[in-house]
């Protein structure tokens, strides 16, 4: 029974891992588009709308969800003593932590605040995708 449970769980995590990097790799192209758009226009309103309803109803969910999944998996695997899953552990850290600068700048944007370029969202919008990168490597190859 132990073994559905943990398959089940694990199969939640996978879901909403990919959630979560759909998410994070969208949300940062709609920045790109929207710092482009004159403000007060009816595409600025409109990323707006696009924005939050991404960030609120799928990645912070999705967040949220492969964080108690992931956390509940290293515990029942006991793989809190290997190395590869501290280094996972930092990386997932780092993604949120990105997440959370996500959700700051869709604030800016919601008030028509725009400190940054376009250029900045589109470099901006890689470090999900190396991060995921080294995060699957420590999940898959284990490295130490």
């Amino acid at each position: 029974m132990f073994e559905d449970v943990y398959l089940w769980i694990k199969a939640l995590h996978v879901i909403a891992v990919i959630a979560w990097m759909a998410g994070m790799l969208y949300l940062p192209r709609l920045f790109v588009y929207h710092s482009e758009a004159e403000i007060g226009s009816k595409q600025s309103e409109t990323f707006k709308i696009m924005e939050r309803r991404l960030l609120k109803a799928i990645i912070n969910p999705a967040m949220t969800v492969t964080w108690l999944a992931g956390l509940y998996l290293a515990w029942s695997g006991h793989w809190f003593s290997f190395g590869w899953l501290h280094v996972k552990l930092a990386l997932v850290l780092a993604m949120s932590a990105v997440h959370g600068f996500f959700s700051r700048w869709l604030k800016d944007f919601a008030a028509d605040r725009r400190p940054r370029t376009q250029k900045f969202y589109r470099i901006i919008n890689e470090v999900p995708t190396v991060l995921m990168i080294f995060i699957v490597i420590m999940v898959i190859v284990k490295p130490f």
